[in-house]
């Protein structure tokens, strides 16, 4: 007789705190993994973390503190076991749309504000992940989320241009009209800032493109080649700040520098308590919550797969919630899971939620020993690390794909990426959600309908426009292709009373009901109606294949008793033979041609 030695109080703290869960299987090769994984990770986060704090309108050190508590608290929180969180671009421009009308970006003001935008995105994650609302960052499809990407990696990267000409340009509201003034600004064009900002792009893009196989060619094997390469970004920092040191080139050249970087413990930090600005940041929160969850997530769920591991998507709302808030708390800003990062942590073997620990651990280190040394670190240097990392994120492909497979998804994608580009990222995602519900709405209010009939010799119904079928006379037998709602049922009621009308010899209407799932109040008084005018025409309503659910609630109102027990069929081919249409040897007994039903929709 086996003893069930689990511990009930232990198990149930684990399904909130899952690394109490993988802590009990945890091997001394599991450790090695995530040692080297963390240590990978931290070399690419500290220069990505500076570089998006930037882009957020914030102080370099900033994305360094926001790389430290919050990676821990996911580590301990997270279903993710590969997932990297830290600063990333798309959430540090929506940091900066939102926060630099109302403050000057850089100031005491505009950091008190990303600390609430924090600290709001972390409450609602939590709020979301305990209520299980997971499932409502679904309104984001991915033609949507493609678009925005698109405009947001646009308007990224043009706002760190000005950067890389060392050139001062007011931040501005749209896209159209940055892009007015850098151009207005051009000729105060920095050279040697130039040359160290295309200097860096250069270097960054021949790591990616060449990196891995110039390391290869010298011996390395092909998996630590990948890795090492990924180390671009700090190679760029150390070399451009050795050369502004050596060359005293924010002196003798005037290229902008990063300076003093505050040395020590990231601070312990309260969000201003203002009623009005929280509610004035709300908003933004939200689309943070929306866009950062769906990269989360979507990342997590493609590396846990691969390893047939499971992401909750639930607890990973909890865990990003959570991490936010501790970003609120010690001086950072909104995070959420970083793709690239995610990838490297990933193919460096990480195991665990402990990998992200030692990162954090490791940025630690840095805050407190290291920040001196970016002293000279050019800014230009932070803006063409941004430029690359951005670059990867237009994407072309899925447009075309979507073209070619559903223009209605296509034109959500575009209408997403002119309304960012346009209006500013925020209407931009609100105007693809709206784009994609009305398109929804559109879509499903004209369902496919189909008249069928058998195919001969089998108990097989299918669509008369496109197959050879046996059809029988005085029976228009429907199948309609979608629930039946407010939006759509008018225009079946109306389908149906016109073949009735055009197609004198039918004496029964019967609806398929293989694909209908769910039937709203508002359709099953379009059903009440349309049976009692189809009565009224001598024409009786029948039902079949009606599934279980859908079937428990028309038996629930009386709505069976009303249509009477009978007229409700387990299968098609059992109404086709109670109707008269097959004989019990499965033969028809009526074989009238398809072209005789006018109004078909194929």
């Amino acid at each position: 007789m086996s003893v069930n030695t689990t511990n009930p109080v232990s198990e149930g703290i684990g399904r909130w705190v899952p690394a109490l869960r993988w802590a009990r299987t945890y091997t001394r090769d599991d450790l090695l993994n995530d040692l080297i994984a963390g240590l990978i990770v931290a070399i690419m986060l500290v220069p990505q973390s500076m570089a998006y704090a930037m882009l957020a309108g914030l102080p370099p050190e900033v994305g360094l503190y926001a790389s430290i508590a919050p990676l821990v608290v996911y580590g301990l929180l997270g279903t993710s076991r590969s997932l990297a969180v830290g600063p990333v671009a798309i959430v540090s421009l929506l940091v900066a749309s939102s926060l630099s009308p109302l403050a000057e970006p850089g100031s005491g003001a505009y950091v008190q504000m990303a600390l609430v935008l924090a600290l709001l995105a972390g409450v609602i994650q939590v709020v979301m992940g305990v209520a299980r609302l997971g499932f409502l960052v679904n309104f984001l499809s991915h033609p949507v989320l493609s678009g925005f990407t698109s405009a947001a990696a646009i308007v990224i990267g043009f706002s760190q241009v000005k950067h890389l000409l060392g050139i001062s340009v007011p931040r501005q509201p749209h896209f159209y009209e940055q892009l007015w003034a850098t151009l207005g600004a051009l000729p105060q064009t920095n050279p040697a800032t130039l040359a160290v900002g295309l200097g860096s792009i250069a270097v960054l893009l021949a790591f990616r493109r060449w990196g891995s196989e110039l390391l290869q060619r010298l011996g390395l094997p092909a998996s630590a080649a990948v890795l090492v390469a990924k180390a671009g970004p700090l190679a760029v920092v150390v070399l451009s700040t050795l050369a502004v040191w050596a060359g005293r080139l924010h002196e003798r050249a005037g290229v902008a520098i990063v300076g003093d970087v505050p040395q020590g413990l990231p601070p312990l930090s309260m969000p201003p308590f203002d009623l009005d600005l929280w509610l004035a940041l709300f908003p933004a929160a939200l689309v943070i919550v929306f866009v950062g969850y769906m990269e989360s997530i979507s990342v997590a769920k493609s590396l846990a797969s691969k390893r047939r591991e499971r992401v909750d998507a639930n607890q990973e709302l909890i865990a990003l919630g959570a991490a936010n808030v501790a970003a609120a708390l010690t001086g950072g800003y909104p995070v959420t899971g970083g793709f690239s990062r995610s990838v490297v942590n990933f193919a460096a073997g990480a195991r665990s939620g402990l990998a992200s620990i030692i990162t954090a651990a490791l940025i630690l280190l840095t805050v407190v020993l290291f920040t001196p040394l970016f002293y000279f670190l050019p800014r230009a240097v932070l803006a063409a690390i941004v430029i690359v990392a951005v670059s990867k994120l237009f994407d072309l492909h899925t447009l075309r794909h979507t073209w070619a497979y559903n223009r209605a998804d296509a034109l959500a994608l575009l209408a997403t990426f002119a309304a960012v580009l346009v209006r500013g990222v925020e209407i931009g995602i609100l105007v693809g959600v709206a784009v994609t519900v009305a398109l929804y709405l559109w879509r499903t209010s004209r369902p496919h309908v189909a008249i069928v009939g058998r195919l001969p010799g089998t108990q097989i119904y299918r669509n008369v426009a496109r197959h050879r079928v046996e059809t029988c006379g005085h029976v228009l037998a429907v199948r309609v292709d979608e629930s039946l709602y407010f939006a759509n049922t008018q225009f079946l009621e109306d389908l149906v009373l016109s073949l009735v009308a055009q197609n004198p010899n039918i004496r029964a209407f019967l609806l398929i009901g293989t694909a209908i799932n769910f039937i709203d109040a508002s359709a099953l008084e379009t059903l009440e109606d349309l049976a009692e005018r189809l009565r009224d025409a001598g024409v009786e309503m029948h039902f079949a294949a009606i599934k279980g659910p859908v079937m428990d609630r028309l038996q629930a109102v009386g709505f069976v008793d009303a249509i009477g027990r009978d007229h409700f069929h387990l299968h098609t081919h059992d109404a086709m033979r109670a109707l008269g249409c097959v004989a019990d040897d499965e033969e028809a007994v009526s074989l009238p041609t398809t072209t005789q039903w006018k109004g078909v929709v194929p």
